[in-house]
């Protein structure tokens, strides 16, 4: 093979590996269909109705129609969609919904603006706005990218720009997905995605973590590969490589196979000298609970709420909040635990009915917890329907509160659930502050569980969904780790649980050096389990705290997860192609 990276002027060559940013572990190989990128269409360009150009006088009329009808296709796509997929199609239909995007663009046309101009120019106007404003909003520039090509494109009278149709097993090629993108996937036919463009924490990524895709991001000359040409996508090593040999795909089919294999494990968690470690899933909604009725998953480590929110004009109702709920609680049953984390939204993740001002530095503002400052019936009516659901179905949910700092903090989070009548309250521990401060963090609270990702971000001060900071914000960073160990000592010394559920979670390397340091549970996409299950049960706990000290003592994430690939048991090295 040819380690070498391509222009986009031209296909790489067969053999040649393109390197990027994998998402997960597993593998894949088969043909290449390119998501082509939205028609130029010239900002002079007519707007037409019916193959005719609409006269100037309707023109605002034809541009607010034209807004109105994404917004609605979105929504429909939305309401098809389930998870995640359902989330950020939402929050997209609320960008083409917007009403200071809209009247810019309806200002310059009746100002005798082309539409087209009118609506680059008011796009990148917002775009350079969400970048300059970093976290959830620079993410966001993509969706807003996405909602132009379909306004322009239905206005120019072509169209909509998106994915086509899979007619075989394929491997997804594009310079980045949009939301709307990837709800038009066929994922029954999705072998892997690569994108040009793009974070491992971005939206491909986790819709391809949720459903077990492997999915490389950053990939340079990803944009120059042919249609139908063949490529083996490796997720663990972050790579395509072009044109495989005959010798490379039964490599890469082996590693598949042997990642299949391990599904047939369905014990719970633990280490090889019978350490529990609790194995649990990550979901967004309902229906992703329902799919874990037969699932070999302890419970749920993380109920990402946001979903019954975004994408709404009005709060959910009690009733509605509840009814959600209590599905998820009676799919799991009363035997598995389910955690719950309250609305993590904010300036950053826009609420239509929040009435929340616009901030400079949303990822630093009013998010997560911080909500009771400006909108505290959220957080009241959330814990009053969590606790109508855990009494109508007999299971009690336990309750974390995100982007919490201080015991204080942590002390009224506790109050408020246990005023509501629930009985285990935990916060997130994603903020420095709060892993400083740990042990007084837990004299308030029967729990705590490691954001890894905002971790990151906060501790290195580097946007989680910047791309090209990726390395900042790798997961085997000593000082993030060195905040995840203090944690876990405070939650040893308190005798209280301490779980992780952010991406490092689902590191097969990473879970070994999470027990090591303490960690007593590992939530993740349910695709994921597998591999950490298998990676804990070739090593006793002695080895976890090895793994742990070695890449605690490393001087950066490459030595220290190399130091614990060399610690690896052989079998466990050779199974998960480390």
């Amino acid at each position: 093979m040819t380690d070498t990276q391509t222009e986009n002027s031209a296909p790489p060559a067969a053999g040649t590996v393109l390197q990027g940013v994998g998402v997960g572990r597993r593998v894949a190989v088969g043909p290449v269909v390119r998501v082509q990128p939205a028609p130029a269409v010239p900002g002079d360009a007519p707007v037409l109705r019916d193959g005719a150009p609409v006269p100037a006088e309707e023109l605002p009329d034809a541009v607010t129609a034209a807004f109105a009808a994404v917004g609605d296709g979105l929504r429909e796509q939305a309401g098809r969609a389930t998870g995640t997929v359902a989330e950020v199609l939402g929050a997209t239909a609320m960008m083409a919904d917007d009403p200071a995007l809209r009247d810019q663009v309806l200002g310059r046309v009746r100002g005798g603006e082309p539409p087209v101009a009118a609506i680059d120019a008011v796009v990148g106007t917002f775009a350079a706005m969400f970048e300059q404003a970093g976290g959830y909003l620079a993410e966001r520039v993509t969706d807003l990218r996405s909602v132009r090509d379909r306004v322009v494109s239905r206005l120019a009278g072509l169209p909509a720009p998106g994915v086509p149709e899979l007619h075989a097993p394929s491997v997804v090629v594009a310079r980045d997905l949009a939301p709307a993108d990837t709800a038009a996937l066929d994922l029954e036919r999705v072998l892997a995605l690569v994108t040009e463009e793009g974070g491992p924490t971005g939206h491909t990524a986790i819709i391809a973590g949720q459903n077990g895709i492997p999915c490389v991001v950053r990939v340079t000359g990803a944009s120059a590969l042919a249609d139908g040409s063949v490529v083996g996508v490796d997720a663990a090593a972050g790579t395509v490589l072009v044109e495989p040999s005959d010798d490379d795909r039964a490599v890469l089919e082996a590693r598949a196979a042997a990642e299949r294999a391990l599904e047939s494990d369905t014990e719970p968690g633990g280490t090889a000298d019978g350490h529990r470690v609790q194995l649990l899933a990550n979901i967004g909604t309902a229906e992703d609970a329902e799919k874990l009725v037969g699932a070999a998953v302890e419970g749920v480590g993380l109920f990402r709420t946001e979903v019954l929110f975004l994408g709404r004009q009005q709060a959910p109702t009690v009733d509605e909040q509840a009814a959600a709920y209590a599905r998820v609680l009676r799919a799991l049953g009363p035997d598995r635990k389910v955690v719950v984390r309250t609305l993590d939204a904010g300036a950053d993740k826009p609420l239509a009915f929040a009435n929340l001002h616009a901030e400079e530095n949303p990822a630093l503002g009013v998010r997560g917890y911080r909500l009771v400052r400006s909108a505290p019936a959220l957080l009241t009516d959330q814990l009053t329907a969590l606790a109508r659901a855990g009494e109508e179905t007999g299971t009690q949910p336990w309750v974390m509160a995100p982007m919490i700092a201080t015991p204080a903090e942590s002390r009224a989070f506790a109050d408020a659930v246990h005023a509501a009548g629930l009985r285990t309250a935990g916060v997130m521990v994603e903020v420095p502050a709060a892993a400083l401060r740990a042990g007084h963090v837990l004299d308030e609270v029967d729990f705590v569980s490691l954001g890894t990702n905002d971790l990151a971000q906060y501790t290195m001060a580097a946007d989680r969904l910047l791309g090209e900071l990726v390395d900042l914000l790798d997961a085997w960073q000593p000082a993030v780790l060195e905040l995840v160990a203090a944690t876990a000592r405070a939650g040893a010394a308190a005798g209280k649980p301490v779980g992780v559920c952010g991406e490092s979670a689902s590191d097969p390397l990473m879970a070994l050096v999470l027990t090591g340091l303490g960690v007593t549970s590992l939530s993740m996409s349910p695709a994921a389990l597998p591999a950490v299950r298998f990676a804990l049960r070739r090593h006793t706990l002695e080895a976890c705290r090895a793994m742990a000290e070695a890449a605690l003592a490393a001087a950066d994430p490459a030595a220290g997860r190399a130091a614990v690939a060399g610690l690896l048991d052989p079998e466990a090295r050779a199974t998960l192609g480390v």
